[in-house]
Protein backbone atom coordinates (compact mmCIF):
# COMPACT_ATOMS: atom_id res chain seq x y z
CA UNK A 1 0.00 0.00 0.00
CA UNK A 2 2.84 2.25 0.90
CA UNK A 3 4.52 1.81 -2.22
CA UNK A 4 1.66 2.40 -4.63
CA UNK A 5 1.37 5.79 -2.55
CA UNK A 6 4.92 6.69 -2.94
CA UNK A 7 5.20 6.08 -6.99
CA UNK A 8 1.93 8.01 -7.40
CA UNK A 9 3.43 10.79 -5.58
CA UNK A 10 6.38 10.83 -7.39
CA UNK A 11 4.14 10.33 -10.58
CA UNK A 12 2.40 13.81 -9.36
CA UNK A 13 5.44 15.40 -8.58
CA UNK A 14 7.02 14.53 -12.13
CA UNK A 15 3.85 15.68 -14.12
CA UNK A 16 4.34 18.93 -12.22
CA UNK A 17 8.19 19.74 -12.62
CA UNK A 18 8.15 18.61 -16.41
CA UNK A 19 6.94 22.62 -17.47
CA UNK A 20 9.04 23.77 -15.54
CA UNK A 21 11.87 22.11 -16.21
CA UNK A 22 10.97 22.40 -19.84
CA UNK A 23 11.03 26.42 -19.68
CA UNK A 24 14.40 26.23 -18.05
CA UNK A 25 16.44 27.37 -21.16
CA UNK A 26 14.06 29.95 -23.38
CA UNK A 27 16.41 30.06 -26.90
CA UNK A 28 13.42 32.29 -27.73
CA UNK A 29 14.92 35.72 -25.77
CA UNK A 30 18.13 36.71 -26.27
CA UNK A 31 20.88 36.26 -23.17
CA UNK A 32 20.67 39.65 -21.59
CA UNK A 33 24.06 40.85 -19.60
CA UNK A 34 22.21 43.42 -17.01
CA UNK A 35 19.92 41.38 -14.36
CA UNK A 36 16.75 43.82 -13.42
CA UNK A 37 14.75 43.48 -10.62
CA UNK A 38 11.73 42.86 -12.58
CA UNK A 39 12.81 40.28 -14.93
CA UNK A 40 14.38 38.62 -12.25
CA UNK A 41 10.78 38.36 -10.18
CA UNK A 42 9.31 37.36 -13.22
CA UNK A 43 11.90 34.63 -13.48
CA UNK A 44 10.98 33.05 -10.03
CA UNK A 45 7.46 33.80 -9.89
CA UNK A 46 6.44 31.63 -12.98
CA UNK A 47 7.28 28.85 -12.26
CA UNK A 48 6.25 29.18 -8.69
CA UNK A 49 2.90 30.21 -10.37
CA UNK A 50 2.68 26.75 -12.76
CA UNK A 51 3.14 25.24 -9.54
CA UNK A 52 0.43 26.85 -7.75
CA UNK A 53 -1.98 26.05 -9.66
CA UNK A 54 -1.03 22.21 -10.64
CA UNK A 55 -1.29 22.19 -6.68
CA UNK A 56 -4.73 23.91 -6.47
CA UNK A 57 -6.51 21.91 -9.60
CA UNK A 58 -4.93 18.69 -7.60
CA UNK A 59 -6.52 19.79 -4.31
CA UNK A 60 -9.79 20.29 -6.03
CA UNK A 61 -9.57 16.98 -7.13
CA UNK A 62 -8.86 15.37 -4.39
CA UNK A 63 -12.16 17.00 -2.73
CA UNK A 64 -14.37 16.09 -5.40
CA UNK A 65 -13.08 12.25 -4.81
CA UNK A 66 -13.63 12.68 -1.41
CA UNK A 67 -17.36 13.67 -2.47
CA UNK A 68 -17.50 10.84 -4.28
CA UNK A 69 -16.15 8.46 -2.20
CA UNK A 70 -18.17 9.78 0.64
CA UNK A 71 -21.16 6.81 0.14
CA UNK A 72 -23.71 9.34 2.28
CA UNK A 73 -21.36 9.08 5.34
CA UNK A 74 -22.02 11.98 7.43
CA UNK A 75 -18.39 12.72 8.65
CA UNK A 76 -16.48 11.70 5.22
CA UNK A 77 -19.19 14.50 3.42
CA UNK A 78 -18.13 16.88 5.98
CA UNK A 79 -14.64 16.18 5.99
CA UNK A 80 -15.00 16.49 1.76
CA UNK A 81 -16.66 19.80 2.42
CA UNK A 82 -13.84 21.13 4.63
CA UNK A 83 -11.33 19.91 2.16
CA UNK A 84 -13.19 21.43 -0.52
CA UNK A 85 -13.56 25.10 1.45
CA UNK A 86 -10.04 24.80 2.26
CA UNK A 87 -8.89 24.08 -1.67
CA UNK A 88 -10.81 27.54 -2.17
CA UNK A 89 -8.95 29.30 0.27
CA UNK A 90 -6.00 28.56 -0.63
CA UNK A 91 -6.44 29.32 -3.89
CA UNK A 92 -7.99 33.03 -3.08
CA UNK A 93 -4.67 33.08 -0.62
CA UNK A 94 -2.59 32.51 -3.88
CA UNK A 95 -4.19 34.70 -6.39
CA UNK A 96 -4.06 37.57 -3.91
CA UNK A 97 -0.49 36.55 -3.44
CA UNK A 98 0.64 37.06 -7.07
CA UNK A 99 -1.56 40.21 -7.82
CA UNK A 100 0.11 41.88 -4.57
CA UNK A 101 3.62 41.27 -6.77
CA UNK A 102 1.71 42.75 -9.48
CA UNK A 103 0.31 45.51 -8.26
CA UNK A 104 3.28 46.64 -6.79
CA UNK A 105 5.66 46.28 -10.00
CA UNK A 106 2.33 48.60 -11.70
CA UNK A 107 2.78 51.34 -8.80
CA UNK A 108 6.59 51.22 -9.75
CA UNK A 109 6.61 52.13 -13.33
CA UNK A 110 7.84 48.85 -14.17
Amino acid sequence: MNIKKIVLSLAAVAVLIAPVAAMAIDYTVPQQQSLDVPGLVDKILTPVWQIFIGLAVIMIIVAGVLFLTAGGAAEKIATARQALIWGVVGIAIGVLAFSITYIVKFALGS
